[in-house]
């Protein structure tokens, strides 16, 4: 058995570890990092980056289809669903020296292709290595979860995990789980050529804005996606290529099954309780994403929250600050932001608008401005859509957008949550000529439009200076 000791161990290569640790070594700390799967996490291999790149070749299949309202003739593609899954692979080839152990290596961090488990409040065993450090990192994030539905274990089935190794294109695609993977894999499989049906036990997109989640669903709908909401699946059977998925609304034939019904955190092998850190579903962290073992800190999916890559990304950069200075640090989560990238995509930063409501009451005003009514996106052909924005006494305490490139538009209101900026700084921005970009100035806009334009007191002011100027 080797013995190590280290000033940071670093448990999991996903986008929080990795954040950290390249953080950290760069600041001079001795860093060791443990991955026993594949470096770059769940993000790269299974997760943002493939469904992105999926996303990318069903949006071309789909341009094909849409072109008679520009004078295109709209033709149906072929789609060779293998090579759509050829170029899903050379991205993430592409970006995985990014994140690789080579990488890492050179940078000066001590990589060890091993699982970690806890053996006392310090100490981890990984292989034949066994790791002292005075702080330890756990980013181990979190796995596609498989609820115990009866006769699943006997069914062929795929996760995310599994999903973008198909190279076989399949013919009636089942989707159980309606959230935001479930939802953009539906689309990019019935832009591709498959049947999709999907079953939500509640409503589709149900943690965003309904009156935004809305506007994903029509075109879903209107793009061949079935959508069966208040479904419960009670029971899984059939074989490959022959699947049925029975619920109380009714049974569903297809030839293939993805489970998208949420995540597990990945606790299972770390054995936490010999390190006393607190857990159930999710590693118990304060604000400071500091475990009850003070040596001991929590960052990403695994410590529960939002499960976002870039919420483990904003978790590995904010925890450098206690664990290499000693100085206070806390994360925040009203400022996070996040989309869904189906098309239209959906996004949010804050609260929602029955949120703000019960929050605040009276106070609130939200702010609307349409897709339909900017000069860019009616000259694209994209304006299904909208923005609202929450406002308290000027200042933003939420965005939602359900419209084109709203996961780009949101970064916006992400910035002014951020830095507490006023309503009045966003009005006062000037946005380039025609971009959808004005949408946001235009809501912004809305707050000072009846305060200017429809104020008697303004406008006697108004006709008094008139009178007296030269």
């Amino acid at each position: 058995m080797q013995e190590i000791k280290t000033d940071v161990l670093v448990i999991g290569a996903g986008s929080g570890g990795l954040s950290f640790a390249a953080g950290a070594v760069q600041m001079g700390a001795d860093v060791t990092l443990l991955e026993g799967h594949k470096m770059g996490g769940d993000c790269l291999n299974f997760g943002c980056v493939p469904s992105k790149a999926l996303i990318a070749a069903a949006k071309q299949a789909q341009a094909m289809r849409g072109g008679e309202r520009f004078g295109v003739t709209p033709v149906d593609p072929m789609v060779d669903y293998a090579a759509a899954k050829r170029h899903v692979h050379d991205v993430i080839e592409t970006i995985a020296p990014v994140d690789s152990q080579e990488r890492f290596q050179g940078m000066g961090v001590r990589v060890i292709r091993e699982y970690g488990r806890f053996v006392d409040r310090d100490t981890v065993v990984a292989g034949d290595n066994r790791i002292t450090a005075r702080r330890i990192v756990i980013a181990t994030g979190s796995s596609p979860l498989v609820p115990p539905i009866d006769g699943l274990a006997d069914v062929p089935f795929h996760t995310n995990e599994t999903i973008f190794d198909l190279m076989e294109k399949p013919d009636h695609l089942i989707v159980v789980g309606g959230g935001p993977i479930g939802m953009e894999m539906a689309q990019a499989h019935i832009r591709l050529g498959c049947k999709v049906t999907v079953i939500e036990g509640a409503k589709a997109l149900g943690k965003d804005d309904p009156e935004m989640a809305a506007v994903v669903l029509k075109r879903l709908r209107d793009e061949g996606v079935e959508i069966m909401e208040g479904a419960q699946v009670t029971r899984v059977s059939g074989r490959d290529g022959a699947i049925t998925v029975h619920t109380p609304a009714g049974d569903v034939a297809g030839t293939h099954l993805l489970m998208a019904v949420g995540r597990k955190t990945n606790v299972e092998k770390l054995n936490l309780d010999a390190a006393g850190v607190e857990h159930d579903r999710a590693i118990k962290v304060g604000s400071d994403l500091r475990t009850t073992n003070r040596r001991v800190y929590a960052i990403g999916d695994v410590a529960g929250g939002y499960q976002f890559t870039h919420v483990a990304g904003y978790h590995g950069a904010t925890v450098i600050r206690p664990i290499l200075f000693g100085l206070p640090a806390k994360a925040r989560t009203d400022h996070i932001p996040w989309a869904t990238y189906t098309d239209p995509e959906l996004a949010q930063v804050g609260l929602t608008e029955a949120q703000a409501r019960e929050a605040h009451g009276d106070r609130l005003e939200v702010l609307r401005f349409p897709y339909h009514e900017n000069d860019r996106a009616i000259a694209s052909g994209r304006t299904e859509g909208l923005i609202k924005v929450m406002v308290v006494r000027a200042r933003i305490v939420g965005a939602s957008i359900a419209g084109a490139q709203a996961g780009e538009l949101i970064g916006l209101w992400a910035l002014v949550i951020a830095n507490r900026m006023k309503i009045g700084q966003v009005a006062q921005m000037v946005a380039p000529y025609p971009t959808l970009g004005e949408i946001s100035k235009r809501a912004a806009g809305q707050y000072f439009a009846p305060r200017l334009f429809q104020s008697e007191a303004v406008k006697t002011v108004v006709r008094l200076v008139q009178r007296f100027l030269p």
